[in-house]
Order: structure tokens, then sequence, then C-alpha cells
């Protein structure tokens, strides 16, 4: 097996310039407008992940600073493992104090990827550290939840937002990266790719390279014994039976999905996504039916997640399409 082979798809593929990133086009355009500029704010970058948050500001230190530059000019730490206070008196501020020479109007940058799990002394730290080398170094923050941040932090940095990425370009990312790598696949193993990444291009490209390692055929059977997640078909043919209220049938697959030892929270967030793109004649048995689902997801996220909480939901399903089919 080649090296290039061996290495992680999702950085050998890694956009490196911003004009290649995937999605956020308004986003993408606003850190644009500062490569072309020159000069660049210190930036709070919040969304899901595997949306380009890392890879966007990698892209943007990469243009500001040159591939020269780059490698004494930036810091990159991933706050959820540095996260405490003496990461940011130690590694951090040594770093801001360092001399390097950069081309005119150019400052040291330090990304912190994960800054939502810092305790809030390390962000105090990282406040005050931000104001002492404020004409030096500037600071790219990328979070997933932007409310964990101090609000010092917040007022200090420009608030860009990344969102899911759509179907579409998850598929031409992963067209590219198939005919690259010389990997066969048919259009249900793509599909399956999608479904299970929910708009993360690095899950999408991680399960590739998994199902690409295990199979060397990107079909969705592969795909989903590979990401061990339930079957849409199945989950699909479960919803079906629970609207038309054969409880009995439903509670079979049911007991299927638990017997295979998928986890309550996989079942449940299979089962929300498949009834979301269900299409049912009757419109108020759907909504009423991603209410119940909701709650039960609520549930199990909260920690009662036996499987007692699936054969519920099951049960509740199958009485409310029989009193939808005995009321209208």
């Amino acid at each position: 097996m080649s090296a290039d082979f061996e290495a992680p798809w999702v950085e050998k593929y890694r956009p490196r310039v911003l004009a290649d990133v995937v999605g956020n086009r308004d986003t993408i355009a606003s850190l644009q407008a500062m490569a072309r500029a020159g000069n660049m704010t210190n930036l709070i970058l919040a969304g899901p992940p595997g949306t380009g948050k890392t890879t966007s500001i990698l892209c943007l230190a990469h243009e500001l600073l040159g591939p020269t530059s780059v490698k004494q000019a930036v810091l990159e730490l991933n706050a959820s493992d540095d996260r405490g206070i003496d990461t940011v008196r130690t590694k951090i501020k040594m770093f801001a104090q360092q001399k390097v020479t950069l081309p005119p109007g150019r400052h040291k940058l330090v990304i912190l990827d994960e800054a939502d799990a810092m305790t809030a002394a390390a962000q105090q730290a990282l406040r005050r550290t931000m104001e002492l080398f404020s004409a030096t170094t500037r600071f790219a923050l990328a979070c997933n939840n932007s409310t964990k941040v101090i609000e010092p932090i917040q007022s200090r940095c420009a608030m860009l937002r990344f969102t899911r990425l759509s179907d579409e370009m998850l598929l031409r990312r992963l067209l590219t990266v198939c005919q690259e790598e010389n990997v066969g696949y048919n259009d249900e193993g793509l599909a399956a790719l999608i479904f299970t990444a929910e708009g993360d291009m690095r899950n999408a490209l991680n399960n590739l390279q998994a199902t690409a390692s295990g199979f060397h055929f990107i079909s969705d059977e592969n795909v989903f014994q590979v990401c061990d997640q339930p079957h849409p078909a199945v989950v699909k043919d479960l919803l079906t039976h629970c609207e038309q209220a054969r409880l009995d049938r439903a509670e079979e697959l049911a007991l299927g999905l638990v017997k295979s030892g998928y986890s309550s929270l996989d079942v449940i967030g299979t089962i929300f996504r498949v009834c979301k793109a269900l299409s049912m004649p009757d419109e108020k048995l759907k909504l009423e039916f991603i209410k119940l689902i909701g709650a039960t997801h609520m549930c199990i996220a909260d920690g009662v997640s036996t499987q007692l909480q699936i054969h519920g939901l099951v049960a509740r399903l199958c009485a409310a399409a029989a009193v939808e089919t005995t009321t209208g």
C-alpha cells in the first residue's frame, strides 16, 4: 500500500487557498477581502464540525504570510487538549513575545481550534494576552458554540458563521476524491456517505477512505457497515409499518436494530432523519411523528438511553397513526 494511500484523505485533499474551500461563500468572501487588504482582525469562526473553519483560517494565513513565513508566524493549538490557563501563560504568551520578520503590515497568528472547550480562567487570561500583544499578533478562534466564548473575547473579535454543507457540495468533493484515488462506487454508496456525513466534509472523507480501504468499492451496504449506523431502508420500513399502525411488524424491525448492537442514540438519530425526508400523504401525522421522535431523542440525549425508549417510541407512533386513521 502506498504512502499516499495511507495518508488521511481529509489532509491530502485539504484546500490550500480560500477559493478552493467548499461552501459558505459569503463567509469565504469576507476572508478573501481580508487577504486582499493584507490585514486581518481577531476572528471567531463558529459553526458545526467539518464545515471548513480551521481550513479557511489556514488558507488565509498562507495567503497573508506566504509559505515561508507561515511556519514561524503561525501557532496552531487544539484548545480542547491545551485548554488550561498554563497554556495561555506559556505557549501562547511566549509565541506572542517572539520576534518574527514579516512583510509590512502583517501579524503573527494564533489559531485556537475548539476554543469553546477552554476553561473560563484560560479565556480570561487569553483576553489579557490579546490586549497586550494586539500590535503584533492576531487571534483566530474556531468553535462549535460561540456562546461558550466569554463576552470580553467576543467583543474583541469579528464573528464569522459557518453552516453545514449541502448534499450537492459533499457529492462534488466525494466524486473528485473517488476519481483521484481510482475508487469504484455506485450512486447508492455516495448517497449513503452523504447521509452519514450530515453536512460534515471531514466525516464524509473519513468514511469514504475507511470504506475504500476495507472494501475497495463504495456501496450503501459497505458504507453502513463501516460507519456502523442503522440502514435507512430498514428504518424507512419501520416507519411505514408505524404509519399503518402495524405494531407487531414495526416492533420486529425495532428489535432487530437493537439486537444488531446499535446505540439508542444512533437509532433515534437515523429515525429522525429518515422521517424528515419521508413522503407521507398525511402531513399532520408526519408532524406528530416528528414531535414524538424529538421528545424521545431528548430523553435519550439526557442519558435515559435504554432500549425501552425505542420500543416505547414505536408504540407511540403506532398509537398516533391509529388515532389519526380513526378520526380521519
